[in-house]
């Protein structure tokens, strides 16, 4: 099994959706990379039924689906910590503060306060 392609984004609580190829040619649309309250998990492909509840599309067996989720997890991270070629943490310049405007603020004094 591979990963055919991977769109990532923050899509509420979707963080990727991805196909996937298997061993023998066929590819599988409309994976979910979801991000859960105990980390990110594989959402299979599913499709809304006429009483507004979604349902999947695609099973599979226990194994396959911890196969397909360390697949997926393994290349989400490996594309979000991937830095740009020929750079790299020390290429980025430090964060600069953001100044207000001195000339446009308005001095306070003690005669501004309502007590």
């Amino acid at each position: 099994m591979k990963i055919e392609r991977m769109n990532k984004g923050n899509w509420g609580k979707i963080r990727a959706f991805f196909d996937l190829q298997t061993e023998d040619g066929f590819t599988l649309k409309g994976f979910k990379l979801v991000e859960g309250i105990n980390g990110l998990f594989v959402g299979f492909p599913s499709q809304k039924g006429n009483d507004e509840e979604y349902h999947d599309t695609v099973w599979a067996d226990r194994d396959i689906k911890e196969q397909v989720n360390q697949l997926a997890i393994k290349t989400y991270g490996q594309e979000v910590m991937a830095t740009p070629p020929g750079m790299d943490n020390n290429d980025f310049p430090p964060p600069q503060p953001e100044m207000a405007d001195a000339s446009v603020a308005t001095p306070f004094s003690d005669e501004d306060v309502p007590f």
